[in-house]
């Protein structure tokens, strides 16, 4: 986007509290272990600065969000312009009021289990166990055993697209099944959740319940993204994929998990362009035998190379 000289694209940018690092290797980034570089990588140090840099960076620069990696998948081309990852200590700090916890958008999900069972509370059980970070989970919804994220949010703190901070409520982000609907130059800072008093004896019995389950039934080991495609109307992806014979499938170093079929797995050789194509010769084999589409849930972004 800028050029090939990186120590000039640098200068195009406006200076920050924060740390740029370019060419930054975004296989370290994600859970898949693939994909090209960040052109230029940004950790801002708060809102100050990130606002500083929306309001003062070039015209068309582009722009991208990166949480902890856990449901994306970056092309091997990486991804022009400047990435953006919330990483810095005022992004992970939580204050708790009544009956609700405000937490910065970079802190990870696992995170929250030692804040529920010291403080005895309930209710964000089901987040716990969702590999990621909290700002993430906000533009897939993100949900299971029962409960989505727009069951327990009531609020957020965004920077938007002019660099503005303002806080919006639940409603403006639009939550629906593993989406949602907000502008796309939002940036999510912080999210008030919902929480109720809970014996921290029985937070830590639903907490083992979950993870045993995840345990036995999907492949949290492995360099993978989660779920891969989104369960159509009334039906579940992993019996698509298994009816159609497509739980066998191999490109390059990409497999097809044999504990939850609806699992792609990065064997430790694959590319990004392996994983993609896994996925979209299953998207072919499903739509021949059953006409049904599956659609990603794995966000795919970047430049394939």
């Amino acid at each position: 986007m800028f050029g090939k000289n990186n120590s000039n694209n640098l200068k195009l940018l406006p200076q920050a509290k924060g740390q740029y690092l370019p060419n930054e290797p975004l296989s370290k980034h994600t859970w898949f272990g693939v994909g090209g570089p960040a052109e230029v990588m940004y950790y801002p140090a708060d809102n100050q600065d990130l606002s500083w840099f929306i309001k003062n960076k070039p015209y068309n620069l582009p722009i991208f969000l990166i949480g902890s990696g856990s449901n994306l998948l970056v092309r091997d081309g990486g991804i022009p312009g400047v990435v953006i990852k919330l990483n810095s200590k005022f992004y992970r700090k939580w204050s708790l009021h009544n009956n609700t916890i405000t937490c910065g958008a970079g802190m990870k999900n696992s995170e929250l289990k030692k804040i529920m069972l010291s403080n005895n509370l309930g209710g964000l059980e089901f987040l716990v166990s969702i590999p990621g970070s909290l700002g993430g989970a906000v533009r897939t919804n993100a949900g299971c055993f029962g409960k989505e994220l727009k069951d327990v949010l009531i609020g957020a703190t965004i920077i938007d697209g002019n660099g503005s901070e303002i806080d919006v409520s639940a409603n403006d982000f639009n939550l629906g099944y593993r989406n949602s609907f907000f502008p796309e130059d939002w940036i999510i800072t912080a999210l008030t959740l919902k929480v109720f008093p809970q014996p921290s004896q029985e937070t830590l019995r639903i907490l083992d319940e979950h993870k045993n389950y995840r345990l036995k039934c999907q492949p949290i080991n492995a360099k993978t993204a989660g779920s891969t495609f989104k369960n159509p109307n009334g039906l579940r992806a992993w019996e698509l994929i298994k009816k159609t014979g497509s739980d066998k499938l191999k490109v390059g170093g990409a497999v097809v998990s044999d504990i939850h079929c609806n699992f792609l797995i990065n064997t430790g050789k694959a590319t990004a362009l392996d994983i993609e194509s896994l996925g979209e010769e299953i998207i072919r084999n499903v739509k021949s035998a059953t006409t049904i589409t599956l659609e990603w849930e794995i966000k795919r972004v970047g430049v394939k190379k």
